[in-house]
């Protein structure tokens, strides 16, 4: 008898997956978006969906059929392969991702208890310790977070647009930021990567498919499509409740211009609507939710390290990653957020072309194209990301580059020689 998920635990899966996605970025960055793009906030939102949205459910997929990012990224090369995965994991983890749940989740504290570099740290340590025992059983991450704390996060939300919805701030957006007035929905595309989700779509799948086994999933194929339709339901809950922020971000931009992050437009938009006790809403929705992509990426993190280093025990990797990553956070928001933008702009287009290419049928067959596409693609996104001189320059000098795209057309000429090589 083949093997199958149930509708209910396959709504949990789903669930989890949504949680350990929808975190510190998916919360500030599409209520941002809206009051920067005002009167042009949906098409800046189709390129959010496509960046946010569209490509992390695509890794899920492409990680799920190839069986592991190992073996999608070893066909590049079997060197390229632990190096791509390493950078992937410790951008997702210690160095920015993992860092920026507590700096973001502490930022929505501040009006309610005050800042202070003291009270940060405790914030931090506390944050960590608790996120740290929950990763500590990685295969049950469903039972809590899809059980509880997911439909928990998703109400919250829900009575914060309901908010907007009952008593609007304005009946109009205002007019678009400068960056948003000409092709809103590139911008719209180069902000999503700020979410980190299509690296962590990478890893995700490796997580899921072991809360799936721990249903009693234990046939190959079946942990695949059970992964795979968890992430079309984790990118249906993604998808509506990045409209019901966008929204509410565009309304509170056009009342209260110039705000600099996503958290203060939410913080503006619940102060209006309700007063001190929206201050309260809105630290819960983003402690809940910073808390829940914190303990997937710990799991996630220390499981691809436990594997790569197995005499050193996955406690002992999560507890470090853990205290590294409380450390990092203590730089604060703004920080991690600089450290972010060019890190992401050198690794974001070979993790697409990637995800891209494995959608292409027979390219397995045809040895050359992976490497070439996705080795032009890096040499660009790196060079015009980093400061490497005369090789940046160049780097930007490329159509498209000016719009944060350089990397296309070399990633189209190594698919095109790959192709023509084979032949």
């Amino acid at each position: 008898m083949q093997q199958k998920l149930s509708g209910r635990n396959l709504l949990l899966v789903g669930f989890t997956l949504f949680s350990m996605f929808f975190g510190a970025g998916n919360l500030i960055f599409p209520p941002h978006l809206g009051a920067q793009a005002g009167a042009n906030l949906w098409p800046a939102f189709a390129g959010l969906a496509v960046s946010a949205i569209g490509l992390p459910i695509a890794g899920v997929v492409a990680v799920a059929r190839a069986g592991g990012l190992d073996k999608l990224a070893s066909r590049v090369h079997p060197l390229f392969a632990p190096v791509f995965t390493v950078l992937v994991y410790l951008s997702i983890g210690p160095c920015l991702a993992i860092p920026r749940t507590a700096s973001t989740s502490f930022q929505m504290l501040v009006p309610l208890v005050g800042g202070g570099a003291g009270l940060q740290l405790i914030y931090s340590v506390l944050f960590f310790t608790a996120a740290f025992c929950v990763a500590l059983h990685p295969d049950k991450l469903t039972d809590l977070l899809g059980r509880i704390l997911c439909p928990c996060l998703i109400g919250l939300i829900v009575v914060l647009f309901a908010g907007c919805l009952a008593h609007p701030l304005t009946a109009h957006y205002a007019a678009p930021s400068a960056e948003y007035v000409s092709l809103p929905a590139a911008q719209g595309i180069l902000y999503g990567y700020q979410t980190m989700d299509t690296l962590a779509g990478l890893n995700f799948g490796a997580v899921i498919a072991l809360n799936i086994r721990a249903r009693g999933i234990t046939e190959g194929p079946a942990v695949e499509r059970g992964t795979i339709r968890a992430g079309f339901i984790a990118g249906g809950l993604l998808l509506a409740v990045y409209v019901m922020l966008g929204h509410a971000g565009a309304q509170t931009g056009a009342v209260h211009p110039g705000l600099a992050t996503g958290a203060e437009v939410l913080t503006a938009l619940a102060q209006d609507l309700f007063g001190r006790a929206g201050l309260v809403l809105v630290a819960a929705i983003f402690v809940i939710a910073c808390f829940n992509t914190c303990v997937g990426l710990i799991a996630c993190v220390g499981q691809y390290f436990h594997q790569l280093l197995p005499r050193i025990p996955y406690p002992a990797i999560a507890a470090f990653f853990a205290a590294a990553s409380m450390l990092i956070s203590n730089l604060g928001l703004a920080g991690i957020i600089r450290l972010s933008t060019p890190v992401l702009n050198a690794i974001y287009p070979a993790a697409i072309v990637l995800i891209t290419l494995s959608f292409v049928p027979g390219l397995e067959r045809r040895r050359a194209v992976y490497p070439l596409c996705v080795g032009c693609t890096a040499v660009q996104s790196i060079a015009a990301a980093l400061p490497l001189g005369p090789l940046s320059t160049l780097a930007n000098a490329l159509p498209l580059a000016g719009l944060g795209f350089g990397w296309v057309l070399p990633a189209a000429a190594g698919f095109i020689i790959g192709i023509l090589l084979k032949k």
